[in-house]
């Protein structure tokens, strides 16, 4: 007896392999967002506490500047909600994310320390969109009027990419290199330095003359001082502080590609 046997050959011949990198970096971001969205202490870090100090520091009388207070708190709290998500929150659960096993896990697929480090960052650039939108129109609820020309639609989204870039490869770095006590240690230390230090509450002015060169190097200033310069003085691209996130940004995100460890 013979067996007719139907063959399909319209079906795709097998092709494994690992999916294209853009495809895998979309998927890792959107399991991050979704993670994100489920953690409180995430989201209070990266929404609810920079819309309070934003509302203290904007109404009241905390701190002395020139010129216009909510002109100056509103850049500053922008940069704080950058440096709050792209830093901080993103250094703390990456390393905790090591200890859990789940970075180990994720080595053993074909998706790269680049890849990885390219995940988060559009995760972060997606909560990002959601803070700008939240501290403008609290600003603007509060007596914010953006003393701005119109390439400021270009320079801001420039300046917050930049930064993003910076802190990312600064937290990715401390995450992927220490262990994760020592990361939730060292980033909520760093995250208050840089709160105190970096222009983003208090201007320069109030620190000694001396410091003031060294501070203006720290990314908080410069993206602080970024943001105000375009935001509330309607100045052309702050070609200083963008070179100086350029700098951070370059050096952390090479750095952290190339120590990070899974394990």
């Amino acid at each position: 007896m013979t067996e007719n046997v139907l063959v399909r050959r319209d079906w795709p011949s097998p092709a494994p392999g690992a999916a294209p990198l853009p495809r895998m970096v979309r998927a890792q971001s959107t399991l991050e967002l979704r993670t994100l969205l489920r953690n409180g202490e995430q989201l209070l870090l990266t929404l609810i506490i920079p819309v309070l100090l934003l509302i203290a520091f904007g109404r009241g009388s905390l701190v002395s500047v020139p010129g216009s207070r909510i002109g100056f708190i509103v850049p500053g709290i922008l940069a704080l909600a950058v440096m709050s998500t792209a830093f901080t929150s993103q250094a703390i659960a990456t390393g905790f994310e090591r200890r859990y096993g789940v970075l180990k896990r994720l080595g053993a697929t074909p998706l790269s320390r680049p890849g990885l480090i390219a995940a988060k960052t559009m995760t972060v650039l997606v909560v990002e969109v959601a803070q700008a939108a939240i501290v403008f129109a609290v600003g603007a609820a509060i007596g914010w009027r953006p003393v701005a020309d119109p390439a400021a639609v270009v320079w801001v989204p420039l300046l917050l990419l930049a930064g993003t870039a910076a802190f990312s490869g600064l937290g990715l770095l401390m995450a992927g290199t220490l262990r994760p006590e020592a990361t939730l240690a060292g980033a909520n230390l760093l995250y208050l330095i840089m709160l105190g230090l970096g222009a983003v509450l208090f201007p320069l002015s109030k620190f000694p003359a001396g410091a003031r060169p060294v501070l203006r190097l720290l990314p908080a200033d410069a993206l602080a001082d970024g943001l105000r310069s375009v935001l509330d003085h309607a100045s052309g691209l702050p070609g200083v502080d963008l070179l100086v996130l350029c700098v951070w940004a370059v050096a952390g995100v090479a750095l952290a590609a190339r120590t990070f460890r899974w394990d």
